[in-house]
């Protein structure tokens, strides 16, 4: 038997939840934003009447706005967005306690076991978007599937406040015709690398030889060609499941222009301590570490090397992180922003390999120190103590 699965989508949800604070909103084209001035302008989301200017969540705001001169754009209110997206959660778990959210706004229910107490797929969805619209004030659409990704194409195939069921029967007229674009995990290079091999559409994807596929986009072709062709099996995880962490980055757009490596060595200062403080807070020990970066012109890319030895320890972060940039940035291009990710990780109790020339008390006396550190910060605040470097008057930062 074939399980039923939804897709429920918050519709607009950011611009949604303020127009039930500002009513004056609802006439309006109305955005929420970043800071332009904190250099954080991109459009986070937009209402009906915004979308009809064509404009793109993550798109700059002065762009936003050249597209639509009478552009409302408000700052986002995170804590009310996290109410309302618990409060929909509620109404998720009065009928089913599988339930994976993907993202603040969206969420994969399976609704198999439930059909004998509140009826099939079509009915459930159709419920949660009744329940959702009267108790909260804000609409959802939601995709009745036998499989997740399926079930997310359905969300996404009407819109606003709709329900749309995809089966093995309809599947062929709903989901063949589609942009290739839209499949889950199609993101800009394999739409490129797609279209380059003549398939723009879901139906093509799922007609193509899956052997081919391998050879243009590696292990993600095949993934991409069981999708296409409905075989996706993965579960509905339960509601606060949690898997092992593959990396952990943080990074940061400045307040202005990183120009030399002494502002790059500030703000990566800043990167290590993070990422170490969350490697120690889930008891790891990383093996490799990358820098990434982004500049002026919004070009991406990032380097990342073997450390010679397991760590924890923001130092031995910082002097990788500042090896990479040396070797690989000139800053004939000033840097707008820059991360450091971290991964490969192993258990901090698995033992470490001490070199020959390492000297073990230290590396040990390092460790505790930054552990002392994160007990005052806990307790204090993240800037409660710093690094000497860190004294220094800057304005990179807000």
């Amino acid at each position: 038997m074939d399980r039923v699965i939804l897709h429920c989508d918050l519709n607009s949800f950011y611009a949604s939840v303020e127009e039930l604070y500002h009513p004056e909103y609802k006439n309006v084209p109305l955005a929420v934003g970043g800071s332009e001035q904190a250099r954080h302008g991109i459009i986070l989301a937009k209402n009906q009447l915004a979308k009809k200017y064509k404009i793109q969540t993550a798109e700059p705001i002065w762009q936003a706005k050249q597209k639509c001169p009478n552009l409302v754009v408000v700052p986002p209110s995170f804590d009310k967005y996290v109410y309302f997206s618990n409060r929909v959660r509620e109404i998720f778990q009065e009928y089913t306690d599988l339930i994976e959210p993907f993202g603040i706004d969206e969420a994969w229910l399976d609704v198999t076991g439930s059909q004998m107490l509140f009826g099939d797929g079509k009915c459930i969805a159709d419920t949660l978007r009744m329940r959702i619209k009267e108790e909260l004030g804000i609409t959802a659409s939601v995709g009745v599937s036998f499989n997740k990704i399926f079930a997310k194409l359905g969300s996404d195939y009407k819109k606003p406040d709709a329900t749309t069921v995809i089966t093995r029967e309809n599947k062929h007229l709903i989901v063949d015709p589609l942009p290739v674009e839209d499949l889950l995990f199609v993101g800009k290079s394999a739409t490129k690398a797609l279209h380059a091999c003549g398939i723009y559409t879901i139906g093509q994807l799922a007609n193509t030889d899956c052997a081919y596929l391998e050879k243009v986009l590696g292990k993600m072709g095949k993934m991409l060609w069981c999708y296409a062709n409905g075989l996706d099996t993965s579960e509905v995880k339960p509601w606060g499941y949690k898997e092992d962490a593959k990396s952990i980055s943080h990074g940061m757009t400045t307040k202005r222009d990183i120009r030399n490596v002494m502002d790059a060595k500030m703000v990566l200062s800043l990167m290590a301590e993070e990422v170490t403080s969350d490697m120690r807070i889930q008891k790891v020990v990383c093996k490799k570490v990358c820098l990434f970066m982004r500049d002026v012109n919004l070009r991406v890319f990032q380097r990342q090397c073997v450390l010679p030895k397991k760590t924890q320890c923001a130092s031995d972060i910082l002097d990788a992180v500042m090896k990479l940039l040396s070797k690989h940035y000139d800053f004939e291009i000033p840097l707008r922003s820059i991360g450091i990710r971290v991964m490969d990780f192993e258990s901090e109790e698995s033992g470490r390999q001490l070199s020959l020339f390492e000297d073990a008390i230290h590396d040990e006396k390092g460790e505790q120190l930054e552990k002392t550190v994160d007990l005052i910060r806990k307790r204090y605040g993240f800037t409660s103590i710093k690094r000497g470097s860190m004294m220094e008057k800057t304005d990179l930062f807000d």
